[in-house]
């Protein structure tokens, strides 16, 4: 029997919006398999009144509404009662460390993530007491931490032994090594038809020269400063 290699849990008011994402290609199949579990968990159902209220205005005025921190919280420990050293509880915000392969390659060690995805203006700001960790996609905004959720664990997912066909895909890709704030984006691929709009596959690429080739690729992958 394959054993679980991961857990991931989202903490989010809208627990479907990531199916159709989840139910798809190589994510669906690691999860038919065993290596990966996602879960979604509604922060709604941890509201006390008869509303499911789980948000209110924020203190010293401002545009939008603001997440309550206990109703946030309470949701967490509903599913993460004690804190062991292999769960990691991310909060997806703007103010977050901005994500990096890096970063996919150490979650990935880890056994269970678990992450926030705040909504509306925010998340009162005392739930970051509660967390291990803040993550930002990158320098802009949106309307929910769903989509960067979705993006983590795809990330991450993909590092799992098994999830993808062939370990090679994922040794010599772009971001593969980051040293020193920077790295390499990957060579350009082809494949055919040989020749499409007065455009032809470059030549050494079919000369079965292999030693031709990889100097080609290694020519051609780019620096990027991150």
């Amino acid at each position: 029997m394959t054993k679980l290699k991961i857990q991931f849990d989202i903490l989010t008011l809208f627990p479907h919006s990531l199916d159709s994402y989840f139910q798809e290609s190589i994510i669906k199949r690691a999860q038919e398999k065993k290596l990966i579990s996602i879960k979604t968990h509604d922060i709604r159902k941890s509201a006390k009144d008869k509303h499911h209220s789980v948000d209110d205005k924020p203190y010293g005025g401002g545009a939008g509404m603001v997440m309550r921190v206990d109703i946030v919280h309470q949701a967490l420990k509903k599913i993460y009662a004690k804190k062991n050293k292999n769960t990691r509880v991310i909060l997806l915000a703007a103010n977050g460390k901005t994500f990096n392969q890096n970063d996919a390659r150490r979650l990935s060690k880890y056994q269970r993530l678990i992450f926030i995805a705040g909504h509306y203006e925010a998340i009162d700001a005392r739930i970051e007491k509660h967390v291990d960790e803040i993550i930002s996609l990158g320098n802009f905004v949106l309307t929910g931490g769903e989509l960067p959720a979705a993006c983590i664990i795809d990330s991450v997912a993909r590092l799992i032994p098994g999830v993808v066909g062939k370990t090679a895909s994922i040794a010599d890709e772009s971001f593969a090594q980051i040293k020193n704030g920077q790295t390499t984006t990957e060579y350009p691929h082809y494949t055919r038809p040989e020749k499409y709009l007065n455009q032809s596959v470059p030549q050494v690429l079919l000369s079965g020269n292999h030693a031709l080739i990889n100097k080609w690729r290694n020519q051609r992958k780019k620096v990027k400063k991150i």
